[in-house]
């Protein structure tokens, strides 16, 4: 996505004078024209409080609340930047993200202020936006008009975090051209327009409700409509209230509305589109049926340096169309892995040499992070952009994900991927969510093992597996660990780390089907000595699920 001439600032200020509803929130409605003039009201009181020889960062830890839409348009229009900061986060954690940008403001609420309570953070300034001093600092509506004269399409617009699973979070850098490029190519897309309502659901403090759900309703002059926190069983009595027709997703979220009781209305609603990722065919295909929104995966790295759209005709399964310059390489050899090929049931034949990691060997909108050359390095080798995405494609050039990096299964020498083996599990009755991992095996490299929250009966489970067309032989999980609620993290992303880091040594019960039998049955003390080695000293019964092998932290 390139940046072009046109910047975040001149989209906020072209709703001024815009009466039209432009922000919901609970009993809350702004106006267009007030949105823009708030903006305008907190960019005058940045200039009053940013010190001049420091990094115009702006740190803000809020729930979905009109604030922080408010907060965006006014870095915006002071040609400052915004690092959203993650509430789960922690002590030295939640610390070391405020310092790290260098936010000499930090924009809060009081229901956060027990998470900076004790925390070191010398010369950051906090403003509590629910409070009466707050209120008194900023000027009238009336007296703020937005200029959007101080910004440039290059100017840092964003440093939002990335994952932190293979360590400290990175952030990533967003210049305003490079958003305000993102809202007009999504909303190009998808044919959104100004009588549209964008669902904000998930949390604004992550790339994709600023990116895919914020920036396309700026462009187009659509009403942005927040839910403070995500809410599976107010996702649509929200939609219908607010008229909501876009609304974007990461991770479990669709599962989670789908996991609620279906009434006879569900398709009474004015939802045209969501779009996201991590939602898998099985459960983008149920959302359909029963509330008649199509749903779009789409694939776009966290930091901006690939992108891959759906258009008409991609096959099931498929992200969309590799565009000039995307190329599926083996990181080793650097070479181009060859097309994938499938049997008639659909299964990939060969994973160990199709399945490679996505590169954008053509120009790169990858701006960077902040602070951290030795990440950006990684990112940069050979000139290029490398995802740290696994993928293959097929003949027709079209891509399928299957899996990070760091997700990679290679059993008996084959390559799997674990988004293929996931999506195949999804179908299982009794699952609520799925993940699919590796546990290492002294013989095989590899196992399979898998995660499925929900309701497990270990023959009806082994009934399933056979009985799936396109699972492969090496594909069918040796291990599952059967869990009440699914790990994720504050976007609803499955925590697989956590998960492949516990292995077979976990609090929950373990099933397996050792090699040559057809049924799986309770991981015992004895079997785990034959899976991986003696385990710990422990005392008790012998199920893991009684154990407490190792068990896990929180």
């Amino acid at each position: 996505m390139e940046s072009t001439g046109r910047t975040v600032a001149e989209l906020v200020r072209d709703r001024w004078g815009d009466h039209r509803p432009g922000l919901r929130c609970e009993e809350q409605v702004l106006t267009h024209h007030e949105v823009a003039a708030g903006a305008a009201a907190r960019a005058a009181l940045l200039a009053d409080l940013l010190p001049p020889d420091a990094e115009p960062h702006i740190g803000v830890l809020l729930d979905n609340t009109p604030e922080f839409p408010l907060w965006l348009g006014a870095a915006a229009l002071a040609g400052a930047a915004v690092a959203g900061v993650n509430p789960t986060r922690r002590g030295a954690e939640l610390a070391r993200d405020i310092l790290h940008t260098e936010c000499r403001i930090l924009v809060t609420e009081r229901t956060h202020l027990p998470l900076l309570k004790g925390l070191d953070l010398p010369g950051v300034r906090l403003l509590v936006t629910d409070t009466e001093e707050y209120a008194g600092l900023l000027i009238p509506y009336e007296d703020a008009c937005p200029d959007a004269s101080r910004a440039t399409p290059h100017d840092r617009f964003l440093l939002y975090f990335t994952s932190g699973s293979t360590g400290a979070p990175k952030a990533a850098l967003c210049s305003q051209g490079r958003l305000a490029a993102a809202g007009r190519s999504l909303a190009g897309q998808f044919a959104l327009g100004p009588e549209g309502v964008h669902y904000l659901c998930m949390p604004m403090f992550h790339g994709n409700a600023v990116i895919a759900g914020w920036a396309p309703a700026l462009v187009t002059g659509a009403g942005v409509a927040l839910r403070r926190r995500f809410s599976a069983s107010r996702f649509l009595p929200d939609v219908r209230r607010y008229g909501a027709t876009y609304f974007t997703y990461v991770g479990r979220a669709v599962q989670y509305v789908l996991a609620t009781g279906p009434r006879p209305d569900d398709r009474d609603n004015p939802l045209r589109l969501g779009f996201g990722t991590e939602a898998g065919a099985v459960d983008a295909a149920a959302f359909e049926r029963r509330f008649g929104v199509r749903l779009v995966e789409g694939y776009g790295s966290s930091e901006g340096g690939a992108a891959v759209q759906w258009s008409p005709g991609t096959p099931p399964g498929a992200v969309g169309r590799a565009a000039p310059g995307l190329v599926v390489l083996d990181p080793e050899s650097r070479e181009e892995c060859p097309p994938a090929r499938f049997d008639a049931a659909g299964r990939l034949l060969n994973g160990d040499e199709a399945i490679g990691e996505l590169v954008n060997q053509g120009p790169s909108p990858f701006e960077g992070y902040w602070r951290n050359p030795e990440a950006e390095a990684e990112r940069r080798k050979d000139g290029w952009y490398w995802t740290g995405d696994l993928f293959y494609r097929d003949a027709d050039g079209c891509l399928y994900f299957a899996g990070r990096t760091d997700d990679r299964l290679r059993v008996d020498g084959e390559n799997l991927a674990a988004a293929m083996i996931e999506n195949i599990l999804a179908r299982y009755e009794g699952a609520a969510a799925v993940a699919v991992y590796a546990v290492p095996d002294p013989v095989t490299g590899d196992q399979v093992m898998a995660t499925i929250a929900g309701t497990f009966d270990p023959e009806a489970f082994a009934g399933f597996l056979l009985a799936q067309p396109d699972l492969g032989t090496k594909m069918a999980p040796r291990f599952v660990r059967v869990v009440g609620r699914m790990p994720v993290t504050a976007t609803n992303k499955i925590q697989r780390a956590a998960l492949r880091k516990e292995g077979l040594r976990c609090a929950d019960p373990v099933w397996w089907r050792p090699p040559g039998e057809p049924a799986y049955r309770l991981l015992t003390r004895e079997d785990l000595e034959h899976a991986e080695g003696p385990p710990a000293p422990t005392r008790g019964p012998s199920p893991v699920r009684r154990q407490g092998l190792e068990p896990r932290t929180r």
